[in-house]
């Protein structure tokens, strides 16, 4: 039986020791889980920005050090002290030795301004290369317009395009052509009227001469208006 309780105790042992350890595992999961979402907080990141413009002025105020002590040495190099003049003598001598150097700075200045400037040149061509070979486009500045407006023109555009034929057509007046045969009947009319020809043998021959009339008149008629439809369906084929 002391073996059986051993084994037990030691399973058990075993099976607690596990559970130990899961439980480890997933605390650390969680709490770098939430360390990673929440690690910069509002605040911290109110420290981090006030940290980083300290250092940022820190930077500013040793490169402005630099510069003046950079400043300073040179003016100390190039500056010659005047020493103590007991005489002319002595005078001419410091005046010959910054005229010396005066020439000397001045052929300096000259040679570092042709360098500056070949340099500045070469920089030019050189970028004026690459805009050639990269084919460099500068966007035009475009006009905004509304929408409403571009289609009120959009519309415009297609009424001027539009074509009435029917006020391109030429009108024909149909009596322009049988003002002629109507003189003439009259004409005819007033001549026959005035004759000393029977009642009866007129009324014949005013009949007759009216039928004739009225067949010349229905022929000029069906003349005119086939002349017009011919006329209208030329124009109409010189349009289209």
């Amino acid at each position: 039986m002391s073996d059986v309780d051993a084994d037990e105790a030691r399973k058990m042992a075993e099976r607690e020791r596990k559970k130990e350890e899961v439980r480890k595992r997933l605390e650390e999961a969680s709490r770098m889980k939430k360390a990673k979402k929440g690690f910069l907080t509002p605040e911290r990141k109110k420290k981090l920005r006030k940290l980083l413009m300290m250092k940022a002025a820190e930077d500013l105020k040793q490169q402005q050090m630099l510069k003046e002590q950079e400043r300073q040495r040179i003016l100390q190099e190039r500056i010659i002290p005047l020493p103590d003049l007991d005489n002319e003598d002595d005078l001419e001598a410091v005046y010959e030795e910054i005229r010396e150097r005066l020439i000397e700075l001045e052929s300096e200045n000259y040679d570092v301004s042709y360098i500056v400037r070949q340099k500045d040149f070469e920089i030019n061509e050189l970028t004026i290369a690459v805009n050639d070979l990269r084919g460099k486009f500068v966007k035009p500045t475009l006009k905004k317009v509304s929408k409403t407006e571009g289609k009120f023109d959009k519309l415009k555009k297609k009424e001027a395009t539009k074509v009435d034929f029917r006020a391109q057509l030429k009108v024909v007046d149909k009596n322009e052509f049988a003002l002629d045969e109507e003189d003439t009947e009259k004409k005819e009319k007033a001549a026959w009227a005035k004759t000393n020809f029977p009642r009866s043998k007129r009324s014949t021959t005013m009949n007759a001469i009216y039928t004739a009339v009225l067949v010349a008149l229905t022929l000029a008629y069906s003349t005119v208006a086939w002349i017009g439809l011919s006329m209208d369906a030329n124009a109409n084929e010189g349009l289209f």
